[in-house]
């Protein structure tokens, strides 16, 4: 294929103003604390936005490889290489049944750290079983030449299964520490939802595990009745995982109406869903008692009302924008953009939306010189090259 080619114009900047335009909220709740939600507007950063990739069917996840080059899902239960020019592989092959059914399908993928040796890659799907379906994270060996996965494992299986295709979650990311953090959704419905709160399943939690599958033994519930795979629980649908410089999980859920929430998830503690929210359901009614807040239960670093759908996410370490180190950048996937938070001391302290105009933003990841790939989940999707204007 040919090489990237610009297809936006220079967005210039423009001055800040109170917070970013985002319409009313669904809810009137008053924020916990300061800055809790509608942060200050921040300055509109230049960008330049180009195609990187075209020819993907809604991708949901990519990884950057050490040697160059990229893997990517598509939904569909595919897997491709991206070579640093943006060409497509055919799909690797290897993979498991995917049930590629409404939300389900093949979502994210990762690297293991010692990748360079193992060749070890990661990846979450929506595995079908004979009585429904669950999140399941699978690893397998990437061949040398990219075309196949061998040694394919299931490492985590969610449970009990649902009949209801819906709020997988999920993320797969690691600390560096042997650990591996795989996030669920609680597949949806009013039944299953209040599973969340349910320790013995895995229903809207955060799975921490050892790479080799095992338990940690310093898990929150390691030893109990409970489910000693849970880090964390109460969460609706994760869809977004990343680890701060300091080695700390941050997480993205998807609120209903109103209510998404950014997260840093600690052993044991209680996250809400469905008890509490600062959202409502679909249909305008409250959520739980209709409270926002409640004893024992952990408030959100940020929550956005109306919501922004959450994506992936990171913590830029970069040079290519001056400012940004240290900010999370999260995909939107509606409205559609790139949002940055502006982190100071563990607190967002202004917000920005970036690329509002190019669709679904699945998932986003930086590149060794500091610019970033944007993951667009589309039929005809694509990947897009956004970089600081001159």
């Amino acid at each position: 294929m040919k090489m990237p080619a610009l297809i936006m114009s220079l967005l210039l900047a423009a001055p800040a103003c109170a917070e970013v335009d985002q319409g009313p909220p669904n809810t009137d709740f008053t924020p916990a604390f300061a800055g809790q939600t509608r942060a200050a507007a921040l300055p509109d950063t230049p960008v330049i936005v180009e195609t990187f990739a075209t020819g993907l069917e809604n991708p949901w996840g990519i990884a950057i490889l050490p040697e160059g080059g990229f893997l990517v899902t598509e939904r569909p239960g595919r897997m491709r290489l991206v070579a640093p020019d943006g060409t497509l592989s055919a799909p690797i092959t290897g993979l498991p049944q995917v049930a590629a059914i409404e939300q389900g399908g093949l979502l994210d993928v990762a690297i293991a750290p010692d990748f360079a040796s193992s060749r070890m890659a990661w990846w979450t799907y929506a595995k079908p079983l004979a009585n429904g379906f669950v999140t399941a994270a699978a690893r397998g060996v990437l061949s040398a030449d990219g075309t196949a996965l061998t040694a394919v494992q299931d490492m985590f299986l969610q449970d009990p299964p649902s009949l209801i295709p819906a709020h997988y979650g999920s993320r797969v990311v690691f600390d560096g520490q042997g650990h591996v953090f795989i996030t669920t959704g609680e597949h949806f419905t009013e039944a299953n939802r209040q599973l969340a709160q349910d320790l013995t399943t895995t229903y809207g939690k955060v799975i921490r595990l050892m790479q080799d599958g095992s338990i940690p033994p310093d898990n929150p519930f390691a030893g109990t009745a409970n489910d000693p795979q849970i880090w964390s629980y109460g969460h609706r649908n994760v869809q977004g995982a990343a680890m701060a410089p300091d080695g700390r999980l941050w997480t993205m859920e998807h609120g209903p109406q109103g209510g998404d929430e950014l997260n840093h998830p600690a052993a044991g503690l209680n996250y809400g869903w469905p008890v509490v929210s600062y959202g409502e359901n679909y249909n305008g009614s409250p959520v739980g008692a209709g409270q926002p807040r409640a004893d024992g239960i952990e408030e959100p670093v940020y929550y956005w009302d109306p919501v922004i759908a959450p994506g992936g996410m990171l913590f830029y370490q970069g040079s290519a924008f001056a400012g940004w180190q240290g900010d999370i950048l999260i995909g939107s996937l509606n409205p559609g953009a790139l949002v940055r938070l502006d982190m100071q001391d563990g607190r967002v302290v202004g917000e920005e939306r970036l690329a509002t105009d190019v669709g679904r933003v699945r998932d986003v990841e930086e590149l060794a010189d500091g610019t970033l790939l944007l993951l667009i989940d589309d039929g005809d999707g694509r990947i897009l090259r956004l970089s600081p204007a001159p």
